[in-house]
């Protein structure tokens, strides 16, 4: 770029770099691996992080509508930078969910294991208002979605539509259910697999500190 270029020039160098790496990130996606319908399915107890907590603090958030616990400014998970859309067309912002805990269902509406998590899903929502509670569906059609949310009620929370795979790929996820459960100072841990009710409870009971 000559060293004359005004700001125009540098938007217009920008988008162009943003969208190369959109295009690098949709191109490494495996979502061949996502298709699995048998995922392994962890000790409900443990805490099977795919991103350990980092020792780096997360960076601070210019949201200040939700502080955290302790009335301190809320940190945002690099993870939560990012920007989708609900199952009825509607921008999501992922850091509005900065300083709370927060509780991401990863969920695809032909797998036979996220039919079975649901109920302990919409149990777990109705038992903690305190937890925000987000699904993403993958690896289907948005009609296909929202008729799973409404067939399998679990409509009281929201729901993103992840048609191109990256916000699974964001949080490391190749195959459904997952979860990935953030408190209110940015730490992620995810966890694979089918929860069950009673592993549902104790995650959250350890997310909340309760």
């Amino acid at each position: 770029m000559s060293e004359h270029a005004g700001p125009t020039g540098l938007r217009r160098d920008r988008r162009n770099a943003s969208r190369a790496a959109a295009l690098a990130l949709l191109l490494m996606l495996g979502l061949a691996a996502c298709g699995t319908d048998t995922p392994a399915t962890p000790d409900p107890g443990a805490r099977d992080s795919t991103r350990p907590a980092s020792s780096t603090p997360a960076a601070p958030s210019d949201n200040t509508d939700s502080p955290s616990k302790d009335g301190s400014e809320p940190e945002v998970a690099p993870e939560l930078e990012f920007t989708g859309q609900t199952l009825d067309g509607e921008a999501f912002d992922g850091t509005t969910l900065a300083g709370k805990d927060t509780v991401l269902w990863f969920w695809a509406p032909w797998c036979t294991e996220c039919r079975r998590e649901a109920p302990y899903v919409a149990a777990a929502q109705a038992d903690n208002p305190n937890v925000e509670f987000v699904g993403i569906a993958g690896l289907g059609e948005t009609d296909d979605m929202r008729d799973f949310v409404e067939d399998y009620d679990v409509a009281a929370f929201e729901h993103l539509a992840d048609l191109d795979g990256s916000l699974w790929q964001r949080f490391g996820v190749v195959q459904q259910p997952a979860y990935a459960f953030i408190d209110d100072t940015g730490t992620v841990e995810v966890l694979r697999g089918e929860l069950g009710e009673a592993g549902m409870a104790d995650n959250i009971a350890t997310l909340t500190g309760n």
